[in-house]
């Protein structure tokens, strides 16, 4: 009887335990733990003062400490020590998500200039921070390109589903990074949903790397649409994929662990299409910190500014050391009809590639207010079969993907879609590849067809495609979708920098899910996809190609090259206009306007920023030294010696001027003349009339190629012009002479008002 006793005790004794242990574990989460020194795998280790096992990653270059899985108590035990700067909760960043070459102009007709500058992007490395890639894609393909360049310090890693001999000499390397992944979904304790491998999965990866970098394809197509030759911006350059995007998202760790390994490699770019918040301190901003040890080094960094458009003060990635890239539009369209029983025919856009409606009419219907809000959004199980069954569905955007309501008014047994914008989205659309025939319209449009749909007894609708149209004015114009400024971070700093092509791209894609995802399937060599996403690695092929032409250029004279000789004006000659609406844009959503790559190459003047300069912006904002230093990774920093008296002073290629309380706000810059010895250039200034502009000296000039001259410009807001309603306005400085026309943007702000 003891006995059986004390076995029942000892059974409950271990039970206890291995309950204790499991909730310690279930209360693990990944931490990034920032240190004073740099130091080694087995010293973080030791520092733990735990199993080796807690350590998730030790970064070397990005960043002084490492990322590790901790509970509460461990984190704050480490928090308190010396050797300990801070410890962050891992965080979540996510994914923002053929013709471009000759929108851009970069595709000319037996141009020995254009081939001249290919073969030159031979020895440039652009690394993908994504979702992987698919090797396979004829995107990849290495025909007459050298060996790879001897500095290369990367690889292929193999992995149950990746052979390392699928990399070639243009897919130089493919890596993956899943340890923080892992520990935030599973505990560390069960295998992930994703196989730890480099391949693509999703598409967005194999997209942006291709878009940046593919090699030139012949007959490229999704189902149809856009055939022709689908190119990268810079063909010949070199691409690693780095994999850190996965199921449930791109973790801090994983992100920081990428950018680590991508610095150690040798790459010359970085393309990170993807984001985070909008207001999160450089500090706590991993992409940020990441990013300024790369550009330390020379290497550019570009990041897509976010699809949370057109919401004011959306941006991610505003660190004014990476290039930030807002979205606009192709001169390219897939237009698609909406025929009502009124005889009215109303335009849209679709990539619906199946077999058509016909010319019968059938029955429209819009589920009101009179049903549940989840009906008028088309959310899954939410569509009554008996009304549904053969008509065209209305269908409000929101919520769920654009795809998926198509596929739940299928099952619903309906015939076609009608995709309507609401007033979030306004009137900018997007093009997809729908699973049932389907037209996307904007806010007006939508607003039309359902008044019809709601007021007529017998509403009806044919929908009809119009396939690929090219040459479409306007363009550019900006995409509704893309994030606007002002800065959240720091608005002395004008974001975004540029847009690029973002809207209906066509781009190599993954053999593992269809076009609109893992319940399609279609299966496509090709797909076409919108989001600041796909106009970041355009810039970051732009950015290769330049490094290639000027290799001594410092990744913020690439980025003036871009930003000074960008476009405000469409094919049209007017404005820049907004996707959203009738109104033009403002540079709170395009920056300084379209990227012109052929006019980048040659930019005359340079607003070059060298590390001291963001060092002095750092310590203009604030901070303390930790912070500081946490970014810049120096202990010999000190803000007392070197900073400016306001974050504007930065020597940036556009200028952001908040008045708050001083009327007066006076900035100085320093132009590199990278075009012609003796070169003089007058300015050209223009302004709202409630600011007057002072610049001086309103003439420079360079007797040598590299020398470098400052200006000073002087911003007075007149208060008694401005109405109270006025809180921002926008205008321009030009250096200009018979070649060059160096410009930069200016954004007024009333934060008082």
């Amino acid at each position: 009887m003891a006995s059986t006793l004390y076995l029942l005790l000892l059974n409950l004794i271990m039970l206890l335990f291995s309950v204790t242990v499991m909730m310690a574990l279930a209360t693990k989460k990944s931490y990034i733990v920032h240190t004073k020194h740099k130091y080694n795998a087995s010293m973080y280790s030791s520092l733990l003062q735990s199993s080796s096992n807690s350590l998730l990653y030790a970064y070397t270059t990005a960043y002084n400490g490492f990322a590790a899985s901790l509970n509460k108590e461990q984190a704050q035990t480490l928090r308190s020590s010396d050797s300990i700067l801070g410890v962050y909760e891992d965080t979540v960043y996510s994914l923002h998500t053929t013709r471009t070459p000759e929108f851009l102009g970069l595709v000319q007709t037996h141009s020995q200039f254009w081939e001249d500058l290919q073969q030159a992007s031979y020895d440039v490395v652009i690394a993908v921070l994504d979702t992987g890639v698919w090797p396979e894609s004829q995107s990849f393909h290495d025909s007459q390109m050298p060996q790879v360049p001897t500095r290369w310090r990367g690889y292929c890693e193999s992995a149950p589903d990746f052979d390392p001999s699928l990399c070639n000499k243009k897919l130089i390397g493919a890596r993956s990074f899943s340890k923080g992944y892992l520990m935030a979904s599973t505990g560390g304790r069960k295998k992930l949903m994703d196989t730890v491998s480099p391949r693509d999965r999703d598409g967005h990866g194999t997209h942006t790397a291709t878009t940046a970098a593919g090699s030139a394809v012949d007959n490229a197509t999704l189902l149809g649409y856009a055939t022709g030759t689908a190119r990268g911006m810079a063909p010949q350059a070199r691409i690693a994929a780095y994999k850190v995007c996965w199921t449930d998202g791109c973790f801090a760790s994983d992100i920081l662990a990428g950018i680590d390994q991508a610095i150690q490699d040798g790459v010359d770019v970085l393309s990170l299409s993807l984001g985070g918040s909008s207001s999160t301190p450089y500090y706590y901003d991993t992409i940020a910190i990441g990013a300024f040890a790369a550009v330390e080094r020379g290497i550019f960094v570009s990041c897509s500014a976010g699809n949370t458009g057109p919401r004011s003060g959306s941006l991610s990635n505003v660190a004014p050391w990476i290039m930030t890239v807002g979205a606009g539009t192709l001169d390219r369209n897939f237009p698609a009809y909406a025929k009502l029983g009124n005889g009215k025919s109303l335009s849209g856009v679709s990539l619906y590639s199946g077999e058509g409606m016909g010319n019968e009419p059938v029955g429209l219907v819009y589920f009101n207010e009179q049903f549940n809000s989840s009906s008028s959004i088309c959310m899954p199980g939410s569509l009554d079969p008996e009304i549904v069954r053969g008509k065209v569905v209305v269908c409000d955007r929101g919520v769920n993907s654009r795809v998926e309501k198509g596929s739940v008014v299928n099952d619903a047994g309906g015939v076609g879609m009608i995709l309507a914008n609401t007033a979030s989205s306004g009137e900018g659309v997007v093009a997809d590849s729908h699973v049932i025939p389907a037209v996307a319209v904007g806010k007006n449009t939508g607003d039309e067809i359902k008044e019809y749909a709601s007021l007529d007894p017998n509403p009806t609708a044919v929908l009809s495609f119009g396939g690929t149209v090219l040459n479409v004015k306007p363009s550019p114009v900006v995409a509704g979708f893309s994030s606007r400024g002002p800065n959240g971070v720091t608005p002395q700093i004008l974001k975004p920098d540029v847009i690029g092509p973002g809207v209906n791209i066509l781009a190599a894609w993954t053999g593992a899910v269809g076009p609109s995802g893992s319940q399609d399937t279609r299966k496509t060599q090709f797909n076409i996809m919108s989001g600041t996403s796909m106009s970041c690695p355009h810039i970051s092929g732009l950015a290769a190609l330049l490094k290639s032409v000027h290799p001594d250029w410092s990744p913020s004279a690439i980025k003036s090259a871009l930003m000074t000789t960008a476009y405000t004006r469409d094919n049209t000659e007017s404005p820049l206009r907004d996707a959203t609406g009738e109104a033009l844009s403002i540079p709170w959503a395009y920056g300084s306007g379209h990227v012109s790559p052929q006019k980048a190459l040659s930019p005359g003047l340079l607003y070059d920023t060298d590390t001291q300069d963001y060092i002095a912006f750092l310590c203009s904002l604030n901070y303390t030294l930790d912070h500081v230093q946490l970014i810049v990774k120096r202990h010999d920093v000190n803000c007392s010696k070197y900073y400016f008296a306001d974050p504007g002073d930065l020597n940036y290629p556009s200028f952001s001027v908040v008045f708050g309380n001083n009327s007066v706000v006076q900035y100085t810059r320093r132009l590199t003349n990278v075009g012609e010895a003796k070169s003089v250039y007058d300015v050209v200034v223009s302004g709202p009339s409630t600011v007057g502009i002072t610049v001086k000296p309103t003439r420079l000039v360079f007797e040598q190629v590299g020398e470098r001259q400052t200006y000073t410009v002087t911003f007075i807001s007149n208060k008694d012009t401005v109405d109270d309603s006025v809180t921002y306005e926008f205008g321009s400085i030009t250096w200009s002479n018979k070649r060059h026309q160096v410009r930069s943007p200016v954004a007024f702000t009333w934060t008082n008002l």
